[in-house]
């Protein structure tokens, strides 16, 4: 969890400098991608990690480099952002548009199921991460994120948008 040594980025600073980056992509790619996973343990507990630069509890993830496979992309954030490694084969559960980020930003959101090689140490990215029963989340979890474990469990429809 937490650990109070690491302080946080600076709030502003951080949000223009994504802000900046999402403009640089627009104008250098032609689309933008991103892949997310709902990570569930052997004991059903969903794993998030909570960003020094946003609010909010996520699920792992990142962008898609350039030359770089979605699957390839997944491994690589799982494992950076949560010393996590894919047990078997990752689902591929839906692509969603982005438009928050921009309208050419689209999420490869997959579900899967993962084991923690070493607890995750907070650093100047992630400020806490774990595993959480579905019925004991955090209680800043993002919007987005629950609507995706609602989607998972049946609880609600598919959406197209993230």
């Amino acid at each position: 969890m937490a650990d109070e040594g690491i302080p946080e980025i600076s709030g502003i600073r951080t949000r223009i400098t994504v802000f900046l980056l999402h403009r640089l992509f627009v104008l250098t790619r032609g689309m933008t991608m991103g892949v997310r996973a709902a990570c569930f343990d052997e004991a059903g507990r969903v794993f998030l990690v909570r960003h020094t630069y946003v609010p909010g509890w996520y699920m792992p993830g990142g962008g898609v480099e350039r030359g770089e496979t979605v699957t390839a992309a997944l491994a690589k954030e799982l494992r950076e952002e949560g010393n996590l490694e894919i047990i078997g084969e990752p689902e591929l559960y839906h692509v969603y548009q982005n438009a928050r980020a921009s309208r050419r930003d689209h999420v490869v959101f997959y579900k899967a199921i993962v084991r923690q090689v070493a607890p995750r140490k907070p650093d100047r990215e992630i400020a806490e991460s774990g595993f959480f029963a579905l019925d004991a989340l955090p209680p800043d979890v993002t919007a987005a994120t629950l609507r995706r474990i609602r989607e998972l469990s049946g609880e609600q429809p598919k959406a197209d948008i993230w």
